[in-house]
């Protein structure tokens, strides 16, 4: 009865999913008629398929959180990052089919780490130190990821630059099998021996009071499994129920990545047609397909930064920059050898720039443990000359 109750439940519960499924539904019969309304129709119909793709990617990362609850740091944190990244790898490539801007993955994939680490990060170190002060977190992930990104770019779209035209899908296959290797080997010290790099131990919680065990830096999610369930909420109802529900987190979250993909597709006709022949930024649209997929992270970060937990706040804004870098590349590169159509993945020396002086500003203000309010508005500031530049078309 209670696995029946949770799917009858279901319509009710996912209002936004719903909407959304109608919406591209919609799309099927109207398309041609709103692209034949013209360029402001076109625009209008754009921003409404935006904010609903955003309203479908917030229940996507509600799901994500319930899973991410259930199984702790690091893995909470693995499962959130990946279903951002996925939404953003699918509306990526669904948008390279119908734009011409040889560009567009790698301004994406630009936006996103400006987005993550300067305005995610920044915003909510900001917000997070006027209220709390010096917020603590621990320092060792926030120099692993620092160094990981660094490592990632720099291969992936630092590198390019020297590499001969003629020679690319050389390059491009080795920039495949590096990433994978890279993240495959993260992942393994993510989730075994170097886990309690991604925690930290929240004194004034329970949960980290009854683990304060072997390591300083280790919180109870670090712990060993049999102490992670005790600091677990006691689940209410049977265990049946309690998988019945998962299932459904799980099946929520694949059913709500298609009906995005679905919208992404007529969005980016409509973007198409709405921008065609205007003075709009370059980047525009890479800039679109980032902000998208990071609504849901802003939303948790902010959330985490508010409760004084600035380790959630450094594990989404840096895995999320992580995951977009070193997954997104290698799949698009892929796609690049299929096609025989290499993309632009050299950024620009403004690109350039930017990454590096964010990089290095992380390191400085990811060393000692602890954000305060004045690392916070740094990043902003960041965050601000991004968006300067690019509606200068920079």
């Amino acid at each position: 009865m209670g696995i029946m109750a949770n799917i009858a439940a279901l319509p009710k519960q996912e209002k936004s999913l719903v909407l959304a499924a109608i919406v591209a539904i919609a799309c099927i019969f109207i398309e041609h008629s709103l692209l034949e309304g013209g360029r402001v129709v076109s625009l209008i119909a754009a921003a409404v398929l935006i904010a609903v793709i955003v309203l479908a990617s917030t229940r996507v990362a509600h799901h994500a959180e319930i899973l991410a609850h259930k199984v702790g740091d690091p893995y909470g944190t693995m499962i959130l990052t990946l279903s951002a990244v996925a939404v953003e790898v699918m509306i990526l490539a669904i948008m390279l089919g119908s734009s011409t801007s040889p560009t567009l993955v790698r301004d994406t994939i630009y936006s996103a780490v400006m987005l993550d680490i300067n305005g995610i990060l920044g915003l909510a170190a900001l917000i997070g130190g006027l209220r709390h002060g010096e917020q603590p977190y621990n320092d060792n992930s926030g120099k692993t990821y620092g160094v990981m990104i660094l490592t990632a770019m720099g291969i992936s779209m630092i590198v390019p630059e020297f590499v001969p035209d003629d020679r690319w899908h050389y390059y491009s296959g080795f920039t495949i099998i590096a990433m994978i290797a890279l993240y495959a080997l993260f992942l393994k010290m993510q989730v075994g021996p170097h886990s309690y790099f991604f925690s930290y131990s929240y004194k004034k919680t329970p949960s980290a009071t009854a683990s304060a065990g072997s390591s300083p830096n280790m919180s109870a999610e670090a712990a060993p499994s049999s102490q992670k369930q005790t600091s677990m909420p006691a689940p209410t109802d049977t265990e049946e129920t309690e998988e019945s529900s998962t299932a459904i987190s799980i099946a929520v979250i694949l059913l709500g990545v298609v009906v995005i993909g679905f919208l992404a597709e007529f969005m980016a006709a409509f973007l198409d047609s709405g921008l065609e022949g205007t003075s709009a930024p370059p980047a525009l649209m890479a800039v679109i397909v980032a902000s998208i997929s990071a609504a849901p992270e802003i939303l948790t970060a902010l959330r985490a930064a508010l409760r004084n937990r600035m380790q959630s706040v450094i594990n989404i804004a840096m895995g999320a920059s992580l995951s977009t870098v070193i997954l997104t590349v290698p799949v698009m590169e892929a796609i690049a050898l299929y096609t025989g159509q290499p993309f632009v993945m050299a950024m620009t020396p403004v690109q350039t720039v930017m990454v590096v002086i964010t990089l290095i500003v992380a390191a400085i203000n990811l060393n000692d443990g602890e954000t305060n309010a004045i690392e916070g508005m740094t990043h902003f500031v960041l965050f601000a000359t991004f968006i300067m530049l690019t509606m200068l078309g920079l």
